[in-house]
């Protein structure tokens, strides 16, 4: 059983950049499709961003798209999430997920069969 861990949470300025970690132990990362959600305050949980067992097919949220990419380097066991033009709306907990089931992405989150604990960013504005 894959654990993860994320990291790279923070306080950022409305427009700033951003980059969170997620390191998987306990498992090979190639061996799961990777996902990126985010839950504000009051909210449901929500997809951000994913990508397949390669990294080659990613897909996004409509809210994020052309402002967020999604990678993974499988070879050290880490996903990232690279968040540029920040706004105070991202505001969430942002998780990251495994799905060991399926070879390329999917938005659903009952797909992910694994999460990390969460961290905090927070965007003022």
């Amino acid at each position: 059983q894959v654990q993860l861990v994320e990291s790279g949470g923070g306080l950022v300025q409305a427009g700033g950049s951003l980059r969170l970690s997620c390191a998987a132990s306990g498992g090979t990362l190639s061996s799961y499709a990777m996902g990126w959600f985010r839950q504000a305050p009051g909210k449901e949980r929500e997809f951000v961003a994913a990508c397949s067992r390669t990294g080659v097919s990613t897909t996004y949220a409509d809210p994020v798209k052309g402002r967020f990419t999604i990678s993974r380097d499988n070879g050290k066991n880490t996903l990232y999430l690279q968040m540029n033009s920040l706004k105070p709306e991202d505001t969430a907990v942002y998780y990251c997920a495994a799905d060991r089931d399926r070879y390329s992405a999917t938005k659903y989150i009952v797909g992910y069969d694994y999460w990390g604990q969460g961290t905090q960013v927070t965007v003022s504005s």
